[in-house]
């Protein structure tokens, strides 16, 4: 099929925290993290993303990760970045009509990888999102609780799990010392709750067992 039109990326750097949970674990109690006033209602979203990398997975090696994924606010391809000072870059092209990766998207992996693109791992990801919001109703931080199915597709192992995730939004604290306080506050309001520290770094370590 024809590629997906050029067209300039959508660019953010995503800094967030993961925390694995149990089924039916009770959502954190929000009252006690810095700058957070109200918290959205839940906004539920079906999630359906298609991973790829090259046949001697170049882009895993080096911390990158490409996927097409339908449903939610940010629908399209996504170049994930390595992790860097905490964050990932994460770039972002409209699905277009075809199921190529855009032309654009591949002249970015470049530096890590030009061999062709194939299907790594499927993740199906019923995700209900929370805006954690300041008095002034900015969105300091997203919260998503998240069930997760997925397929490794080239070994065939399917894996299901449930997680919460916490990104910091436009509002939230920018300086290295408040940032710092703010996750600390977010992971005691989760593992208060019943979560535990995430045992892998990503949805697609996961899936594929890592």
């Amino acid at each position: 099929m024809a590629a997906t039109p050029q067209a300039e990326p959508s660019r953010s750097v995503e800094i967030e925290k993961k925390f694995d949970v149990d089924e039916g674990t009770p959502l954190p109690n929000w009252g006690g993290i810095p700058g957070v006033a109200s918290v959205s209602p839940g906004e539920a979203r079906h999630l359906d993303a298609m991973y790829l990398d090259t046949t001697d997975a170049a882009l895993a090696r080096a911390g990158v990760a490409v996927r097409r994924r339908t449903g939610g606010p940010d629908a399209g391809w996504h170049i994930k970045g390595p992790l860097v000072d905490g964050g990932r870059t994460e770039l972002g092209w409209p699905l277009g009509e075809g199921d190529r990766a855009p032309d654009a998207l591949l002249a970015e992996i470049a530096p890590w990888a030009t061999e062709p693109l194939e299907p790594l791992a499927r993740i199906v990801n019923d995700r209900t999102a929370y805006e954690l919001r300041d008095e002034e109703g900015h969105v300091v931080a997203e919260f998503v609780d998240d069930r997760v199915r997925a397929t490794d597709l080239r070994s065939g192992v399917d894996r299901a799990w449930a997680e919460w995730e916490i990104e910091l939004g436009p509002a939230g604290p920018q300086e290295p010392a408040a940032r710092d306080a703010f996750f600390a506050a977010v992971a005691a309001a989760a593992e208060e709750a019943g979560a535990r520290p995430a045992a892998s770094a990503s949805k697609l370590a996961r899936a594929l067992g890592r």
